[in-house]
């Protein structure tokens, strides 16, 4: 796929109305929750479940997704240690923030990036340094240099992904830190990237009428990024506490445009 950046007129936020809708859908398994943002032609679609991956991928043909942006876990067990603030910066808190869970304690599996090749024109992978045997041989990648760091934190200054198409190319986003992000509001998500750095991605990658996919939509972030620059997206959560959070946050969000 050729690089399309969205124009400037197109890439300006979209305001226009929207309808949130919950509703079955009889293509997902019982035990999913689906919650369906339905919007008109010029604003596109989210379309997000509570469920495993997998499951979500197999409906899909061959080469349905025209691009997938996805942040796997990297395997690194940072579930663990994540969310204790350490930073002596105003806004970091010393003592945990977030719940011991252990969806970081090994990357995905095999199947896994065969089944989102097989679904996908294009990919965008996050955690590419952690995924070497996994993935096609590293020619082009996305450096995101973590613009803001405190010297104390425990992160890595930057983070790579594999990308299909393009370039490789750095870009300097703000992220400053465990407990909070650059807009003073606390994340819901311990590995949570900033809305901006998706909003990016899609100017510099996708094209107009694009589908894109997330399987791992964490916090929401590419579904605000998506919403607000009128992307068709379908994205999974399987942790429904994190499932639960990003509806709340993709809701204010949409609500909070509404108003404008």
């Amino acid at each position: 796929m050729p690089l399309g950046a969205v124009g400037a007129k197109q890439s300006k936020l979209i305001t226009t109305k929207i309808i949130i809708m919950i509703q079955e859908n009889n293509r997902i398994q019982d035990n999913a929750q689906s919650l369906q943002m339905a919007v008109s032609d010029s604003c596109g679609s989210l379309t997000i479940t509570c469920e495993d991956n997998m499951e979500l991928m197999k409906r899909y043909p061959d080469k349905y997704f025209d691009l997938a942006i996805v942040d796997p876990p990297y395997g690194i067990n940072m579930s663990k240690t994540v969310g204790i603030g350490i930073g002596k910066e105003k806004g970091f808190s010393r003592k945990k923030e977030y719940k011991t869970k252990y969806w970081d304690k090994e990357i995905p599996s095999k199947e896994y990036f065969e089944e989102l090749f097989r679904v996908s024109k294009n990919q965008i992978i996050w955690g590419a340094n952690y995924f070497t045997k996994e993935l096609p041989i590293l020619k082009n990648y996305i450096f995101w240099y973590k613009k803001g760091m405190s010297k104390d934190e425990m992160f890595n200054e930057g983070e790579m992904a594999f990308t299909s198409i393009g370039r490789t190319v750095m870009v300097d986003i703000w992220w400053n830190g465990v407990g909070v992000i650059n807009s003073g509001k606390k994340k819901i998500h311990p590995t949570q990237k900033p809305t901006q750095l998706y909003r990016w991605i899609l100017d510099k990658y996708a094209k107009q009428g694009d589908k894109i996919l997330d399987t791992h939509l964490g916090s929401g972030s590419i579904a605000i990024a998506c919403h607000d620059y009128g992307f068709d997206l379908t994205a999974c959560e399987l942790d429904k506490e994190y499932f639960d959070k990003a509806m709340q946050r993709i809701n204010n969000h949409v609500a909070q445009q509404k108003l404008f």
